[in-house]
């Protein structure tokens, strides 16, 4: 993508005096893009720092960084499945003799990526910094749990129930969320950028910081939804519930808010 944006193919928006170059993206780990360009070494970070560094390296398309960031959460939840109660293996099994019930259970960590977990329950678990990635999690139960840096990145969860979920930090980036109840669920600094969240029911969420850029809300219901400094630029709000939100500190550039409920809302000035 840099080497694409410099090739003078392109025309870039550049500072007149100083001629910087604008980047429209998130300054935090721009660091670590360019020293991993010039060393090849994957820094070491916090599983939630890692998920924000994970969707900078797929925009910049740097295929090797985004290996190299899966080695080493693979490595990492190694370590971390001995202290969980079951491991993927067991996981498996229980899938396949149709047990699939975890309510409660420690899974912290586990590499959960790609498997079919439709209709299972993990109310009430403990399910932090676990990989959900590309898994069909349809009509799941995730009651009340603890999923804290958990990664459902293009994930299948439609008609999932999140009520009272703790999803603080957590990556839904592109996840397919339709109809999905989050209501009342910890969503502070979640991203979901790209992600179809079509009639889900975000009533009374917490969606601080949270990222929502290029999100499909459709028909969505965020009646009483907390959303400052939400990033919604480019999001699809059209037909959305947004009475009496405040959207203060809302960014809403490019939004579709065509046919949307905006009664009592309060916009910027």
């Amino acid at each position: 993508m840099l080497a694409a944006m410099f090739s003078g193919r392109h025309t870039v928006c550049q500072d007149p005096e100083k001629g910087f170059v604008f980047v429209d993206r998130d300054g935090k780990h721009f660091r670590h893009i360019l020293n991993w360009l010039r060393d090849g070494v994957v820094p070491t970070l916090k599983n939630s720092e890692y998920a924000e560094l994970l969707q900078e390296a797929e925009y910049y398309q740097l295929l090797g960084l985004i290996d190299g960031i899966s080695d080493v959460m693979n490595q990492r939840n190694k370590n971390e499945e001995l202290d969980t109660e079951l491991t993927r293996i067991d996981i498996i099994k229980c899938i396949q003799s149709e047990r699939v019930r975890f309510r409660g259970v420690n899974l912290s960590g586990l590499d959960l990526s790609k498997l079919d977990l439709s209709f299972a329950d993990f109310s009430y678990a403990c399910i932090k910094n676990v990989f959900f990635s590309r898994a069909n999690l349809l009509c799941a139960k995730f009651r009340d749990v603890d999923a804290e840096g958990a990664i459902f990145h293009n994930a299948t969860l439609r008609e999932c129930e999140f009520t009272g979920a703790n999803l603080r930090g957590a990556l839904l980036a592109g996840a397919s969320l339709q109809s999905a109840n989050l209501q009342d669920a910890c969503l502070i600094d979640c991203s979901f950028c790209q992600a179809d969240l079509r009639s889900a029911h975000l009533q009374d969420a917490d969606l601080t910081n949270a990222n929502l850029e290029g999100a499909i809300l459709v028909g969505a219901n965020l009646k009483g939804a907390k959303l400052s400094n939400a990033n919604l630029r480019g999001a699809n709000l059209q037909r959305a519930y947004l009475r009496k939100v405040n959207l203060r500190d809302t960014h809403l550039e490019g939004a579709k808010l065509d046919g949307a409920n905006l009664l009592g809302a309060i916009r910027r000035h």
